[in-house]
Order: C-alpha cells, then sequence, then structure tokens
C-alpha cells in the first residue's frame, strides 16, 4: 500500500507541474489540452482518494 500511495503522489505531482507549466505556455485555464489535463490530473486526484476509503 504504501509503494502505491508513493507512486500516485509521484503521478500527480508529475501531471500537476505539467498542467502549471502548460498554462504558462498556452495562457489560458480554457485551452482544451490545459482542459484535458486539467481532467487527468482529477482524475488521479479521486483515485488517490479511494485508496483511503
Amino acid at each position: 500500500m504504501k509503494k502505491q500511495l508513493k507512486k500516485n503522489v509521484k503521478k500527480i505531482e508529475r501531471i500537476r507541474d505539467y498542467m502549471h507549466d502548460l498554462i504558462r505556455k498556452k495562457g489560458s485555464l480554457t485551452d482544451p489540452e490545459v482542459v484535458l489535463v486539467s481532467q487527468r490530473l482529477d482524475w488521479e486526484l479521486n483515485k488517490y482518494s479511494k485508496l483511503f476509503d
């Protein structure tokens, strides 16, 4: 379980960092690519949250 938590946290951090870079590059929160990455981050956060249910 501990390995899975670390793996999920690393993945979430990578996606979050990528999303921040993408927002700076695109300059818009509504850019389709930014929205897609944001949805992916949300999905990963939900998956992480379910580990504690």
